[in-house]
């Protein structure tokens, strides 16, 4: 063990001395103080993950995908310290610059002590209920260990790479090498889940920009029609699929009946593997409208009116004004609303699925969140399910780091 954690460290600080060197070219920061920050941010790096893992990724005996797994865990190890490292050594290196006699920007703390002073108990909570429980998540998916045993015995990252290594051949021989990705069945788990997560978003917030609009507009008793349109927020997941499982049931429903006299059709929305996915979309969709519609109205409060008036006086027609001004000033509540959509998509329909569907029929319904559910309780594998929900972290961050990279900078924050 001490050999191959003092390899995977060497190579570790040779990684973070180039990246960190190419990182800071061109910069203002001291060639021989990038060296050093590179290095440290390798050294330590490598350490978050494979301290705990005892580097069993690379063990003589170790399978070659838990080796590449290992090396990825090595890279976001190091990735995770070098980012803010190179963050703090600029913003160190430009102070100094920008004041150099010592004055404090207007905005600014004298000392460091004050900004902790205020961060404690933000960062206190971050630790105790989200750091330390991913941590300790992270152990669970290093074990094998059954709900109910109290035996266990350790794994490696097996839960993780079983997942991967464990596909049935779908590809031509010449991309035999692709196989590997995903297990067949989890990769339909994690492409449903998209699926669904991408229709519940886009159709709660363009539903919910609609109907902002029109009970934003000066009627007599508005405020009782926004009241009656923002109750279903206070609805809890599971209250909201009891509601849709009288309304959906495929014998009694009312939405069947309704449709049979109608049109003299019946659809089978909980039995039918194609129907399904729809029904899960649209209770999920009805339960997230009041949320939208309420930031949609706060928002539409906000749009200047003076420049409506003047587009319109300027022969600007109803839908240049909308797209021209009011999506422009609505785009911070937008993409706010964008974040907390994607993340109740994720996880908050769990209890929805669980009463409409339970992840059926043939698993048309079963998502990401609701898998981990399957497996860990259903199955009692706690080791692979924890894996699955660090999986799933890991992807919900991942996205919102893509959004603030892209979605986020055409955010427009002026009057």
């Amino acid at each position: 063990m001490i050999e191959t954690g003092l390899s995977v460290t060497l190579v570790a600080i040779v990684v973070g001395i180039v990246l960190m060197s190419l990182s800071l070219y061109n910069t203002i920061v001291d060639p021989l103080l990038r060296v050093l920050a590179g290095a440290a941010s390798g050294a330590i790096g490598a350490q978050i993950f494979m301290l705990p893992l005892s580097y069993c990724m690379f063990d003589v005996e170790s399978a070659w995908i838990d080796q590449r797994f290992g090396s990825i865990l090595v890279l976001v190890g190091i990735l995770a310290v070098l980012i803010p490292t190179r963050t703090l050594l600029i913003r160190l290196r430009v102070g100094k610059r920008a004041f150099p006699s010592g004055d404090v920007p207007l905005g600014a703390f004298k000392g460091w002590w004050l900004p902790i002073l205020f961060l404690a108990p933000t960062i206190t909570i971050l630790v105790l209920f989200i750091y330390y429980p991913a941590f300790d998540t992270f152990s669970l998916s290093t074990l094998l260990i059954r709900f109910g045993n109290p035996r266990f015995a350790p794994v490696c990252v097996s839960n993780f790479t079983r997942l991967l290594a464990d596909a049935a051949p779908n590809f031509p021989p010449q991309y035999a090498f692709l196989d590997w990705i995903f297990e067949p069945a989890y990769a339909k788990v994690v492409f449903q889940t998209m699926t669904l997560s991408l229709a519940i978003v886009g159709f709660s917030m363009g539903i919910a920009l609609l109907i902002a609009v029109v009970a934003f507009l000066p009627l007599k008793g508005a405020g009782i029609y926004r009241t009656l349109l923002i109750w279903p927020y206070a609805v809890s997941p599971a209250v909201a699929g009891i509601i849709f499982l009288l309304l959906f049931n495929p014998l009694g429903g009312i939405i069947n009946y309704a449709l049979q006299n109608l049109f003299g059709v019946q659809v089978g929305w909980l039995n039918d593997q194609n129907a399904a996915p729809f029904a899960i979309v649209i209770a999920s969709v009805w339960k997230s409208l009041g949320f939208n519609i309420l930031f949609f109205i706060a928002g539409l409060q906000n749009v200047p009116k003076d420049l409506i008036e003047a587009a319109a006086i300027d022969g600007a027609g109803l839908f240049q004004r909308f797209r021209r001004i009011v999506i422009p000033t609505l785009s911070p509540i937008t993409f706010f609303l964008l974040i907390t959509n994607l993340t109740y998509a994720f996880f908050e329909t769990f209890g929805t699925i669980d009463y409409l569907t339970k992840g059926g029929p043939v698993g048309s319904t079963t998502t990401m969140m609701y898998q981990i559910y399957v497996v860990g309780v259903g199955g009692g594998d706690l080791g692979k399910a924890a894996a699955q929900s660090l999986i799933l972290f890991a992807m919900v961050i991942g996205i919102t780091i893509l959004q603030f990279r892209t979605a986020g900078e055409q955010v427009n924050y002026g009057a």
